[in-house]
Order: C-alpha cells, then structure tokens, then sequence
C-alpha cells in the first residue's frame, strides 16, 4: 500500500461548536447535477451535539488520512447526527446514503434508469438517445464530482450492517480510489484528484448486527461512542438539547443511570432520555413521580425489562 497524503488543513476539534450560530448557508446538496461554479446555497440549521475530546480526536485523525470514521455505540448515542454536526461546523454540503438491505455500493456513485430510457425510445422521445438525461450520481459520487469542482463534502452511509455481507468490499474500491466513470456514458469521469483537502469526509455508522469484513475495517478510523456515565455529562447533553428544568433534568439522570445497572435485555440510551425528559418537562411532570416510571415506554422497549425496573425502583 502507498503512504496517503495527510490533510492539515481541516480540523474539527478547532472549531467552538457550541458558539457557533443557531442557522449557516451552506451549499445545497440536492442540486442535480452537482454545478461547476457558483452553486446554489440553502439555510442549514444548527445539529444541537456536544461532541467529546476523544470523538473530536477521532474526527481529526480520519479527515487526517482520508479514512472512513467508523461509528459503532447503542442505539441512539449520536452516531448519526456526528456526520450532520461536522458538516456544520465547516460549512460543508451534507451528503446522505441511508443503507437498505437491496443497496449496492454502484448507488452511491451514480444510477441508470434503464427503464425509463427504454420506455421514453418506445414512445418516440428524443430525450431518449441522450444517455446522460438518464444517469443521476448518489451521495458518494456527488461528492466526488463536488471536488473535481474544488470543493469539499461530508457523505454519511448510515447503518452499513443492513446491506448484504458483499456491499462492504464493494465500497472498498470506491473509497480508496474516490474516483469514477459512468460506464453507460464513458465521457462522464469524476475523480478527487491528489488534494488532500478535498477528499470527502466519510462517516461510517454500525449497529453491529453483522460483522464486517477484515479488509474494510483495516481501511477504516473506529470509534466507539460510549454512553456518558457522569451526571456532570448528562446535563450538558440535555442543556444542550434545550432541556431547562435542571432539577428535573438531575432526577431523570439519577433514574436512567439506575436503570442502566440492571440486567435488562435492552438498557435506555441517550435518545430515550432525551425523549423521556423533554416529554416530563413539556407536561410539567412532578418531579417526586418520576421514580414511579411515568411514561415508561419511552425508556424501555420490552416487557420483561418494564417488570424488572419496576421492580427494582419499587424496593427503593
């Protein structure tokens, strides 16, 4: 394997998120086909996240080396809303691929519409015989194209264990070489080229439903998003979600860190706090209820789970 070329021209932990303004004009990532120059922009509201030195770090070193940042964590702890954070914080335009189990890597660099073009030729169209008016380029290819142009683009394949077992070395060619040609339409050729700094920032999220090939992983930064264990980091996670009874934010913090010492099949995660105690705080729940589990199907998604914490909480 050749040395890559480093980027140290972009560094996420740089940037004081939590000062940055509530709305950015960002450039509009749903333009087909992607413009050469002067691409249209669109307002981009602010990814409320309270991202860690450690996940900053992880951020840096994969825009770095041009690595995929491989997310695993439960369900739930942000793995997600990362990709949209760091898009914010550097005014990049937001490239989505949201993985199904019929995805094929081909996707995310471009798609023909065979039988739309076979049915317009039946029909007499002229639009017919232009292949391009048939191929439109994924969120990968996007962003490749975007940086033949000169600028820079975050792609997101989100939850990539619910596509076949082939689709993660299918995409192992297309992320190391980050470069393409429509085979349907030859003349059409994108590729990054040799500047590191506009190499797309890829965010890889994993729930760890199936395991992932050896050679993929080699190519990849991980990182494993922890659930916060200190009441101090919960409150700022739900200050910064705009929680503002801090009282009541204190008592659900005691509950759900409680809960998480049980044995339960499926313990509460970040999102269901934040589900559970913005519910309590928008109908303005007494706080001495909550070790009573109001709404408690918000927390926990099994029954067998429910009897045990409600079990547990009632011996207190």
């Amino acid at each position: 394997m050749s040395k890559r070329a480093i980027d140290t021209s972009t560094w996420f932990s740089q940037v004081a998120y939590d000062q940055l303004p509530e709305t950015k004009e960002s450039e509009d990532p749903d333009i087909d086909p992607v413009p050469k120059t002067s691409p249209p922009t669109k307002t981009v509201l602010k990814e409320l996240y309270l991202p860690d030195d450690k996940l900053k770090e992880a951020v840096d070193l994969a825009i770095a080396l041009g690595r995929p940042l491989l997310l695993q964590g439960e369900p739930g702890c942000g793995k997600t809303r990362l990709a949209y954070a760091v898009a914010y914080a550097l005014g990049l335009p937001m490239e989505t691929s949201y993985i199904k189990s019929t995805s094929r890597a081909q996707d995310l660099l471009y798609t023909y519409d065979a039988v739309n073009r076979l049915y317009d030729a039946q029909i007499g169209s002229k639009e017919s015989q232009d292949v391009k008016q048939y191929i439109r380029l994924g969120p990968l290819g996007r962003a490749i194209a975007r940086a033949q142009y000169g600028r820079r683009s975050v792609v997101l394949i989100d939850e990539i264990d619910k596509a076949d077992l082939d689709f993660p070395n299918d995409l192992l060619w297309e992320l190391d070489r980050l470069e393409f040609c429509v085979t349907e339409a030859p003349e059409l050729h994108y590729a990054v080229g040799d500047n590191p700094a506009l190499r797309p920032i890829v965010f890889v999220t994993h729930n760890e439903e199936k395991a992932l090939p050896a050679a993929f992983l080699r190519r990849c930064i991980f990182h494993y998003i922890e659930f916060p264990t200190s009441e101090e980091r919960l409150q700022q996670v739900l200050a910064t979600q705009q929680v503002k009874n801090a009282e009541l934010s204190r008592k659900a913090i005691e509950v759900i860190l409680e809960l998480r010492q049980l044995d339960l099949s499926k313990k509460p995660g970040l999102s269901e706090l934040l589900d559970w105690v913005g519910y309590l705080e928008a109908v303005e729940r007494p706080i001495e209820d909550l070790d009573r589990l109001p709404s408690i199907g918000a927390l926990l998604k099994q029954e067998g789970d429910r009897q045990r914490a409600v079990e547990a909480l009632a011996q207190k």
